[in-house]
């Protein structure tokens, strides 16, 4: 297909860019359209190193070209339905981070996967099956998004700078195009998911569904609605809600937390730090909390290798969370660990995924220069 004349590029950006100026003209559709190289890039997977056997699922994997100039590759991974592919709905589950590989939402979260933590040697980490799969009911996709994301890539550097707003985008192209490619899945009940910063994302995408459907645009979607498992939702808000949380769960007590409540007036991050009464009391409730596992209050904190400095202030915060997140890769190897570690488990899908071997399986693109 020859590349479109300077003053039809310009309205392709216009189309295919996020804005207030969805309301397409039929120009517009048809060269977006005319954009559409559909992506044949789908690969069968019945094997996995670490895996004894063939898979007792339909494992594909594959990418799709999206962007402007489908100069961006999104790789995902697609379980069919273990019960009726047919009939039971289909999730695009995106994961968190931003920035976290759609693999982790796999193999942590609600994939028929998981390593074999026992099991692990300091080698390539086995795999085993996950009884509580969500793909026993439904189909997914697990989206290595936004570009830069696992094994997604970009042709063009400048791609890689990319707002919520264009990679939700960017999603809406992936699942329109995934349909296409994937017929058969047109009519099934369609719901998008995520946890933790895809709060932010889905229902931006999820919106960017409805109202191509509203506006007839193909391929059809029966959209459901979204799914959303401890989201990002404003980050004021969140972090705010954490000392409600942490009396909810009787971490502090109710002295305490009324004494927070009254003297910092229902603020507790933008503290003022004239108030004395305030600061003190957020001080004791910083003490009562700073060596409990955040994410997992009920679970041990992970030695690491090279932990970073927390600030002096309420430890209990989304920043503090995604320290603990981007040191996993320094953790060291566990060995006969008296516990497990949450932690630890994030630190095998480093080694797995980056082995040749595994790469290879999955039929990822080698696009280093």
């Amino acid at each position: 297909m020859a590349p479109p004349a300077a003053h039809e590029m310009q309205q392709l950006k216009n189309t295919l860019r996020p804005s207030k100026r969805l309301c397409y003209v039929w120009l517009h559709v048809l060269l977006l359209f005319a954009l559409f190289g559909l992506s044949k890039s789908q690969s069968i997977v019945d094997t996995l190193p670490g895996f004894s056997g063939d898979l007792p699922f339909k494992l594909e994997t594959g990418y799709v070209s999206v962007g402007e100039l489908n100069d961006v590759e999104l790789f995902y991974y697609f379980i069919e339905s273990e019960r009726d592919p047919a009939r039971d709905p289909l999730i695009l589950w995106l994961t968190g981070g931003p920035g976290c590989s759609g693999f982790s939402g796999l193999v942590y979260e609600i994939g028929p996967l998981r390593f074999n933590y026992t099991a692990f040697n300091g080698s390539r980490p086995s795999l085993e099956l996950n009884p509580y799969s969500w793909t026993k009911v439904a189909s997914i996709i697990f989206l290595d998004a936004p570009v830069g994301t696992g094994f997604s890539y970009a042709t063009n550097a400048d791609d890689y700078y990319a707002s919520d707003t264009i990679s939700a985008w960017d999603n809406y192209i992936f699942i329109r195009k995934w349909l296409i490619d994937h017929p058969r899945f047109l009519y099934n009940q369609l719901y998008i998911g995520g946890d933790s910063y895809s709060g932010i994302i889905v229902p931006i995408l999820t919106l960017e569904i409805a109202n191509g459907i509203q506006m007839g645009l193909k391929p059809p979607m029966t959209l459901m609605g979204y799914i959303l498992g401890n989201p990002v939702t404003h980050l004021h808000d969140d972090e705010n809600s954490r000392i409600p949380y942490a009396h909810r769960m009787a971490l502090i007590s109710d002295e305490l937390y009324e004494s927070a409540k009254n003297a910092c007036k229902g603020e507790f991050i933008d503290t003022d730090e004239s108030n004395g009464e305030c600061m003190e009391t957020m001080a004791v409730i910083t003490k009562c909390t700073e060596k409990l596992n955040s994410a997992q209050i009920l679970e041990p904190v992970c030695a690491l290798d090279s932990p970073k400095p927390k600030e002096s202030k309420l430890k209990w915060s989304l920043n503090h969370i995604e320290d603990v997140s981007s040191d996993m890769i320094s953790l060291p190897v566990p060995q006969r660990s008296e516990f497990w570690c949450r932690n630890y488990n994030y630190l095998l899908s480093y080694i797995w995924e980056n082995d040749n071997a595994v790469q290879e399986a999955l039929h990822v693109r080698n696009v280093c220069p």
